[in-house]
């Protein structure tokens, strides 16, 4: 990963005029940085897929399909430590049953949150102040 820094350059030439050039630098991220990127992603995708359930539960999709049976095989393990906080609700409808499914937005907030606190570990660790 690279951050880019702005650099002011003044320079002075023979008629004694001052010219300002700002320009760009790359510098390489440090692996801290690295490391809370990746934390970032990996708990993105986990976001992506928990909020890919909520979403289809809640529209009431058919679970016999491919796609949303392994997003919910998948996400399934996610959300099981929050099951049971919340009463789940159902809606039937002509064809499928709607689910309102709370223990899945209390993994998206808790995960989110969880990803915040550990790349914030992070940069406590760093032991340096880091501009984003």
């Amino acid at each position: 990963m690279r951050d880019t820094t702005k650099e002011t350059i003044t320079t002075t030439s023979d008629d004694n005029s001052n010219t300002t050039e700002q320009g760009s630098t790359l510098r390489d991220a440090t692996s801290y940085q690295t490391a809370g990127y990746l934390i970032y992603f990996i708990f993105g995708i986990l976001e992506v897929l928990l909020a890919f359930r909520f979403v289809l539960k809640l529209l009431g999709a058919n679970s016999i399909t491919g796609f949303v049976d392994f997003v919910y095989g998948l996400s399934a393990i996610f959300v099981a430590p929050f099951a049971g906080i919340f009463n789940t609700s159902l809606a039937n409808g002509i064809g499928d049953t709607s689910v309102f499914e709370p223990a899945t937005l209390v993994a998206l907030i808790v995960y989110a949150l969880l990803a915040w606190g550990i790349v914030a570990l992070i940069r406590v660790a760093s032991g340096r102040q880091q501009q984003e």
